[in-house]
């Protein structure tokens, strides 16, 4: 069994079965129509709405990546997170950024602090500097002893975010983590 979701599957999907006695293709092309239409104006909402204005967003945080933390390997994300990824490979690029940024801090849906490390490249998951070996597992107060930073929630098994109750403590956590590099 396979489940496919992609926007093929689910209209090829609304094509009449092969041992339908009555088909209706015009009501199923209706369906697909409605279907793919419904779609592209939810892209084109998100692309506008949230994907694009993102990039300025990302653009000001990297401009303000000195005040985060005099490396300029952070950033940080006043209002909460947003869509970062893709864009802040092209925002480095075109501003030269060097070092490079190695952590994202933004408020979570809590109003807790994540801490994310940025990877090598967009969709990949190897990270420019991941979380310390160490810290990685453990959670709440384990974590906090073992860091010795307090207000620690977690950090995950891989390494590549964590999260504390504040935002201090969340830029400690990546303060800390370059220091150990």
């Amino acid at each position: 069994y396979l489940i496919t979701t992609s926007i093929s599957a689910r209209v090829s999907h609304l094509n009449p079965p092969w041992n339908c006695k009555e088909p209706l293709p015009e009501v199923e092309f209706k369906k697909a129509m409605n279907l793919v239409g419904s779609e592209l104006q939810d892209k084109i909402k998100y692309f506008c709405n949230v994907w694009y204005p993102a990039r300025e967003a990302i653009e000001i945080a990297i401009k303000d990546r000195y005040k985060a933390h005099e490396s300029g390997e952070i950033i940080i994300f006043e209002n909460g997170g947003c869509p970062w990824k893709e864009h802040l490979y092209n925002v480095e690029a075109k501003l030269e950024v060097n070092p490079t940024i190695k952590y994202v801090l933004y408020a979570d849906m809590n109003n807790n602090w994540r801490v994310q490390c940025v990877p090598e490249r967009h969709k990949r998951f190897e990270n420019r500097l991941s979380l310390p070996q160490d810290w990685r597992g453990l959670r709440e107060d384990e974590l906090s002893k073992v860091s010795g930073i307090t207000d620690c929630i977690f950090v995950h098994m891989g390494g590549f975010i964590g999260g504390n109750k504040t935002k201090n403590g969340a830029l400690e956590m990546a303060v800390k983590a370059l220091q150990l590099r």
